[in-house]
C-alpha cells in the first residue's frame, strides 16, 4: 500500500515577511510607538506560528508523506496527493484553491481567529487532533463548492474562480463603461464596475455591494452593479442571477480595463471591445468541515469586500 500524501500551505505572516525577514523600518518605528496600525501584528503572528506548529506536528505524527509550502501561490505537485491543508485565512485557501482540482478536498485551518475571519475554513486551532486525522480518512463532510469560469476574448484565464471576479477601470476614480450581454440582450452600462461569482463568495463583496446570500449548493452565478450611473433610468441588469449554464458577456468600453480574481493578486487587463465571458466552472471545489457551522456563519458572516480575507 502507497504512502499518502499530504500538502500543507502555510502563509507566512506580516510581521514575519516585515519584520523578522525585511526588518522594514515603517513597520519598526510603528512597533516601536505602539501605533494602533500594528496593534494586533504580534499577536497575530504568535498565535498563526502556534497553529503551524501544532499541525506540522498532528501530520508528523500521521505517518504520510508531506510537504510544507509557505506561499499559497507557489506551484506545486499534486500527484499522489490525498489532502491539501491551508494554514492562514480565506486567502491562503482562496489563493491555493486555484491549484486544486475537483478531484482532491480541501481543507482550511484558520490559524489566527483572534484577528481572522476563516469563511472557508473548516476547523479551527483546538480541532486539528481530531479533525486533520478524519479528513485524511474521509470523515469529515465534504461540500462541493461551484466555481467560475473566465475568459476573455475566448482565452480560458481561470475556470476556479472561487470567491469572485472585480471588473472594474484600472483607476478607481474612473469610471467603468461596458455593455452586458446575456440571453441574447444587451444593456450599456457606467458604473464603478461590477463583482461577479459563484455562491461562495455572496457573502462577501457581492453582499456588501447590494446582492443576496446564496445557497452554498446553488450552482448560479450573481452579478452585481459598483455605483451604477443612474441618470439615464433604473438598470434592467443592475443586479442578477446568472442561471447555471447561462453565460454573461461584458463588452468594453474603456482602453483601461482590468478584472481581478479573486482578490488583488491576480489581475488581466481588459482594453476597448475585448469580450469578457463568465459561467459556471465545470471544475468544482470540495471543500471539508464546512457543514452546519458554515451555515450559522452565513448568516452572521463577514460582509466586508473579500470576508476578511487574510
Amino acid at each position: 500500500m502507497s504512502t499518502q500524501r499530504i500538502i500543507v500551505v502555510a502563509k507566512r505572516s506580516t510581521y514575519h515577511t516585515q519584520v523578522v525577514v525585511r526588518q522594514d523600518p515603517v513597520y519598526l518605528k510603528l512597533l516601536e510607538q505602539n501605533d494602533p496600525s500594528v496593534a494586533s501584528l504580534l499577536h497575530a503572528h504568535e498565535e498563526h506560528e502556534a497553529t503551524v506548529a501544532r499541525v506540522l506536528s498532528i501530520v508528523r505524527g500521521l505517518g504520510v508523506e508531506f510537504r510544507l509550502i509557505d506561499a499559497p501561490w507557489e506551484p506545486f505537485d499534486l500527484r499522489g496527493v490525498s489532502l491539501v491543508i491551508t494554514v492562514g485565512g480565506d486567502g491562503t485557501l482562496l489563493t491555493t484553491s486555484h491549484q486544486v482540482g475537483s478531484d482532491i478536498p480541501i481543507v482550511g485551518i484558520n490559524s489566527a481567529p483572534s484577528t481572522s475571519v476563516g469563511f472557508f475554513c473548516g476547523l479551527q486551532p483546538k480541532e486539528c487532533e481530531e479533525g486533520i486525522p478524519k479528513s485524511l480518512r474521509g470523515e469529515i463532510p465534504s461540500m462541493e463548492l461551484a466555481r467560475m469560469d473566465v475568459r476573455i476574448d475566448g482565452r480560458v484565464v481561470s475556470r476556479r474562480v472561487l470567491n469572485d471576479v472585480l471588473y472594474c477601470h484600472e483607476s478607481p476614480a474612473a469610471t467603468t463603461r461596458y455593455v452586458v450581454e446575456i440571453g441574447g440582450e444587451v444593456e450599456a452600462h457606467k458604473s464603478s464596475g461590477f463583482w461577479i461569482g459563484p455562491a461562495a463568495g455572496s457573502t462577501a463583496a457581492q453582499r456588501s455591494a447590494g446582492g443576496k446570500i446564496l445557497p452554498l449548493a446553488s450552482k448560479d452565478l450573481q452579478f452585481v452593479v459598483r455605483e451604477p450611473y443612474g441618470y439615464t433610468g433604473p438598470l434592467r441588469f443592475s443586479r442578477m442571477l446568472v442561471p447555471d449554464g447561462a453565460t454573461l458577456v461584458a463588452h468594453s468600453k474603456m482602453p483601461d480595463g482590468k478584472i481581478f480574481l479573486d482578490g488583488p493578486h491576480t489581475s488581466h487587463d481588459v482594453g476597448f471591445g475585448v469580450r469578457v465571458c463568465f459561467k459556471r466552472s465545470e471544475e468544482s471545489l470540495h471543500v471539508l468541515g464546512l457543514g452546519g457551522r458554515l451555515g450559522r456563519r452565513r448568516r452572521n458572516g463577514p460582509t466586508g469586500p473579500h470576508g476578511g480575507m487574510e
